[in-house]
């Protein structure tokens, strides 16, 4: 049988294969562009241009070793994180009770595994079926507080029915070990090992899952890359006109065949750059170095890009926009099912004896490790302030005694009536005060999904054990006898919630006495957390980080929404959204609360204004027309006018998705507090807020973030620990402040692609330019005309342009997303067209100077100006005929004009505000750009023999310079005015014409906030209920009730 589950399911080993770097290399080699550059490289060589040919050669090997060594580098660390269990040895039962060893790729799905004392690293994921598990889950989750685990509950003796009940990882989680995570300890009963039965096995498991959407990311869909391809496709294009021109040209001058093909195809490899890809990584390069320097770690480059577009964060509460820790502010018991007045103090003698602070001592998951309580900060907290001793027993102990032996919690001895002595007794026999201790027989740990938790325990001496019960308030008060509740709990917890705190209910009961040691171990949780008694509440304060409201304050200048994603309270994380500026003072808050389909009735969702909850008594109280309904990121203007928001809990979020899919689209136009939300719907949440198009951040502190994370545009974990391996970035300083920065960088990097890919195109198009004129008298430019524009100029020009840090301060105004946009490609197509302008007018300008002729090595045009000996160099020229005609003087010309022009649009590209740092302020750029500007002129109007000997530049008169020089200057001010023209009307001229044709906005929330502006049912009104249709499941089309 073992054998045939070993055959289905396969070997339970999660391979990570480190690829070899001869595979590595041939799959990289393999890139279109590096084959082009092979391509390029070979035709130049051919063509004797091997100075050029070089440079690329190195290049290419640089960035193929890097890439390399940055591949292979995450294969192995990879290959180091899930070699851990693939050559554990595990004990498991077979159907004779025997204990078999065996290696744990041997385990298959029906495996009963042991698990042994000393803990171990979970090789598989297996559901507990005996005993309980303290498990270190940070490897997975990012949640650095151990959880324990305990064993799946019987189904024979659920009192509930649910024997029918299907396992799932997810829902029965608190009783599921996972591959990967860390048994820190166990403990067993009656001599019964630590058992667990192997649910899943190699990639199927939580850890291979993981490693799988390492392996296999999803792929970045940006509209810029979509963009710069079809851009290629243009300027590849561009090259076919120029191949097909060089041929038919060559033809009708009748050149040899292989100078006609050299030259066609030589045309193509000047058209597109090889050297683009380097050029364009390198802004994210820089970019990812910045990042690095204020703690922000990224392991996906290339989303550094997209970071740029971001115009929604969603941000998780606790440990995020709140201190991690919660204080215990207070607690207000119950007696006579009526609230008595808030207790500050719970740490004194009246108290040390009462269910209540019993339930503060046994209801939580704490355990030591080393020593040291460790466990949920907020057991930790209410622990902490009773001041109460946990001890828990040794291992030694718990074989000893053949069972669990229970954790006990005892006040400290100051605490406790002290006994004094009899006049007429020695001190040696007065009577001891009897032991106060209380032992935890059994515990039911805390699930999101129920919202609670319980344990079972038992007062040293007493008869009977008692059952607490701590949770979610609405939750525990559902559970326990109504008369015990007070009237006006709703009131009283509503109080606390709207200033913020965090509230936990406690209830108790006591158990009957018929109910054994060995019976609380096999009782069903529903059969203990019914029909309790109502205790009071705990009220914890969780304080804003200092840093949350001028975060928050920075994004929404910058029209960025903010989003809050908690698993707390829906009141509280309202309070805390009004606090931090996420919802203004005189915003209206809209809560949905949605019910599933029951006995017959269709889903419906109850609409209730927050503020109005308690005072308001009808809808007219509030005039919901008077609501602005503009969306947020059209200006800021806008932004202060948005005057109403949507907060829901997970509950309601799941039922809309389900039965009312026409108004999810709304609801994220406007939705901003998502609490008791589950991590499976967070993620559900940013897939919701993707699917109207926005670029959706994600920041959380990993624990329950982990998909949201990694299904968000740019997931940013604050664990310390590199929580998330899904996390594209990972902040090391556990704040909120690395958001901006983060969006910062990312449009600084996004700016600089856009710069560098408009002046690769423009070098491209200028040196196509260049060359095509001078075929057309069949002269080309020289080997070291073209190693000097594309080594000494493009190659500095573009690794220091590059260089811009970001600007100070986030601005509303978004970069474009794409490059297909209207004033980037005016901004393009205007600079060709003068830089082709300008060359022309240099080329046909020069054939009409009185001095021109067909250049030949002994033309003295030099000697027709007042100044021959600037050019007694060039009166004899000793250089050998020149068989390519690269020497004469339209070369001259063109060369001289089109080096300015490269510099020249370098600068107008440059930009700086709102998005870089001024150009200026990029020094490197500068020098170099001041340097090349000055030698450039220098050889022009000074020329040295040597250097016009290289570059094959021949002699013309002084006049001619100085004319040459006036046209790059006027040159120059067209291009930087036109430029700056682009910047400043472009985006008028647009709107003006978008206005015009009653354009459609693209984004999907843009439309429908248009949409939105001409309903006169939205926002639904105070005390209304929208129902579902019956096919709601067919169209998902709703309706709206009023109730009257």
């Amino acid at each position: 049988m073992h054998a045939c589950r070993k055959l289905l399911y396969g070997v339970n080993e999660i391979t990570v294969k480190v690829p070899s770097v001869f595979k590595l290399l041939i799959k990289e080699v393999l890139n279109p562009f590096y084959i082009f550059q092979l391509f390029s490289v070979i035709l130049w060589s051919t063509d004797e241009y091997y100075y050029y040919a070089l440079a690329i050669v190195i290049m290419s090997i640089v960035s193929i070793v890097s890439s390399l060594y940055s591949i292979r580098k995450q294969y192995v660390m990879l290959h180091d994180m899930v070699a851990a269990h693939s050559t554990v040895r595990v004990s498991v039962c077979r159907v004779n009770e025997e204990i078999e060893e065996i290696f744990s790729t041997d385990l298959v799905p029906g495996d009963v595994m042991v698990i042994p004392l000393n803990g171990t690293v979970m090789p598989c994921d297996a559901v507990l079926i005996n005993g309980t598990c303290i498990v270190n889950e940070s490897m997975l989750t990012g949640e650095s507080v151990p959880v324990t685990k305990t064993n799946l509950p019987n189904p024979s003796v659920d009192i509930k029915g649910m024997g029918e009940e299907i396992y799932s990882p997810e829902t029965h989680k608190r009783h599921t070990l996972f591959c990967g995570t860390t048994v820190i300890q166990t403990r067993f009963y009656t001599g019964e090992l630590v058992k667990a039965i192997v649910v899943r096995t190699g990639f199927s498991t939580s850890k291979g899952q993981l490693v799988r959407s390492i392996l296999y990311p999803k792929p970045t869909d940006f509209k810029l890359y979509r963009d710069a391809y079809l851009f290629l496709l243009c300027l590849v294009a561009v090259a076919g006109i120029g191949f097909i021109y060089t041929i038919i040209n060559s033809i009708l001058n009748e050149e040899e065949v292989g100078v006609i093909i050299i030259e066609s195809l030589d045309i193509i490899t000047i058209t597109v750059p090889p050297a683009l890809p380097a050029a364009m990584t390198a802004g994210i390069v820089y970019a990812q170095r910045r990042l690095k320097k204020v703690g922000i770690f990224c392991i996906s480059p290339q989303r550094i890009n997209i970071c740029g577009q971001l115009n929604l964060v969603c941000f998780d509460k606790t440990g995020t926009l709140t201190e991690d820790g919660l204080d215990l502010w207070g607690i207000q018991r119950v007696e006579n099912a009526r609230f008595l007045l808030p207790e500050e103090n719970v740490c004194n003698e009246m108290l040390v004896k009462s269910q209540f602070v019993a339930c503060m001592a046994t209801c939580h998951s704490l355990t030591k490790i080393e020593g040291m309580l460790s466990g949920d900060p907020l057991d930790l907290k209410m622990f902490e302030a009773i001041g109460w001793i946990l001890e828990e027993a040794t291992e030694e102990e718990t074989a000893l005694h053949n069972r669990i032996m229970p954790t006990v919690v005892r006040p400290p001895k100051q605490l406790l009536p002290e006994s004094i002595p009899a006049g007429n007794q020695e001190m040696e026999l007065f009577e001891l005060p009897a032991i106060y201790e209380i032992g935890i027989v059994r515990q039911f740990p805390f699930s999101s999904a129920l919202q609670r938790m319980s344990v079972v325990a038992r007062v040293l001496g007493d008869k009977k054990m008692d059952a607490y019960m701590k949770g979610a308030p609405e939750v525990i008060a559902s559970l326990c006898k109504q008369e015990t509740v007070p009237i006006d709990f709703e009131e009283v917890l509503e109080d606390y919630t709207k200033q913020g705190f965090r509230v936990i209910a406690l209830a108790h009961r006591k158990l009957e006495s018929k109910l054994t040691w060995h019976k609380v171990q096999n009782i069903s949780r529903d059969a203990i957390e019914n029909n309790m008694d109502f205790m009071g509440l705990i009220i914890m304060q969780n304080k804003l980080k200092q840093e949350t409201p001028a975060v928050l304050e920075d994004l929404h200048k910058a029209n960025i929404r903010t989003v809050m994603v908690t698993g707390d309270n829906m009141l509280t994380a309202v309070s805390v959204a009004r606090d931090c500026g996420m919802i203004l003072p005189q915003d209206k808050v809209i809560i949905a609360e949605a019910l599933p389909p029951k006995d017959g009735k269709v889903a419906k969702i109850n609409w209730h204004y927050a503020d109005s909850l308690t005072q308001c008594g009808n809808s007219s109280a509030i005039d919901s027309e008077a609501i602005p309904i503009k969306l947020v990121h059209d200006s800021l203007e806008d932004l202060q006018l948005t005057r109403y928001h949507f907060a829901m809990n997970g509950k309601s979020f799941s039922v809309i998705l389900e039965h009312f899919q026409d108004l999810v689209p709304k609801l994220m136009l406007h939705g901003t507090v998502f609490a008791r939300m589950a991590p499976d719907q967070k993620t559900q949440l940013v897939e919701a807020l993707q699917n109207v198009d926005y670029f959706v951040g994600m920041c959380g502190d990993g624990a329950n973030d982990c998909g949201a994370l990694k299904r968000a545009h740019g997931g940013i974990s604050l664990s310390e620990l590199e929580a998330s391996v899904a996390s594209p970035f990972t902040s090391k300083t556990p704040s909120i402040s690395c958001v901006p920065n983060l969006i910062r960088e990312g449009r600084a990097a996004l700016m600089t692609s856009f710069c560098v890919f408009k002046f690769m195109a423009l070098y491209s198009i200028i040196q196509y330019f260049s060359v095509t004129l001078l075929y057309s008298i069949l002269s080309n430019l020289g080997d070291f005309q073209f190693l000097f524009i594309d080594l000494a100029i493009i190659l500095v020009v573009v690794f220091t342009m590059s260089l811009n840090s970001a600007w100070k301060e986030l601005v509303a105004q978004r970069p474009p997303s794409g490059l297909i946009s209207g004033a980037l490609l005016f901004s393009v197509l205007s600079q060709i067209i003068i830089c082709i302008g300008f060359q022309s007018l240099g080329f046909f300008w020069v054939k009409q100077q009185p001095w021109y002729e067909v250049w030949h090595p002994y033309s003295d045009a030099c000697n027709t100006t007042r100044n021959p000996h600037w050019n007694s160099s060039h009166m004899y020229n000793e250089t050998e005929p020149d068989s390519h005609n690269i020497q004469n003087y339209e070369n001259t010309t063109v060369f001289f004009i089109s080096s300015f022009q490269y510099l020249i649009v370098a600068i107008a590209f440059s930009k700086g505000k709102p998005f870089r740092q001024p150009c200026y302020k990029n020094y490197l750029f500068v020098v170099s750009v001041i340097i090349l500007y000055v030698f450039i002129l220098f050889i022009m109007l000074h020329p040295v023999a040597s250097i016009d000997q290289v570059l094959q530049i021949v002699c013309v008169p002084y006049q001619w310079r100085v004319t040459m020089l006036i046209i790059v200057l006027v040159n120059a001010l067209v291009s930087i005015m036109v430029e700056e023209s682009v910047d400043r009307w472009g985006k008028c001229c647009l709107s003006w014409a978008q206005g015009c044709r009653k354009k459609m906005p693209k984004a999907k929330y843009m439309y429908l906030a248009q949409e939105l502006l001409f309903d006169p049912e939205w926002p639904p009104k105070p005390q209304t209920t929208t129902e579902a249709k019956a096919l709601v499941k067919e169209n998902g089309s709703c309706q709206i009730i009023t109730i009257t």
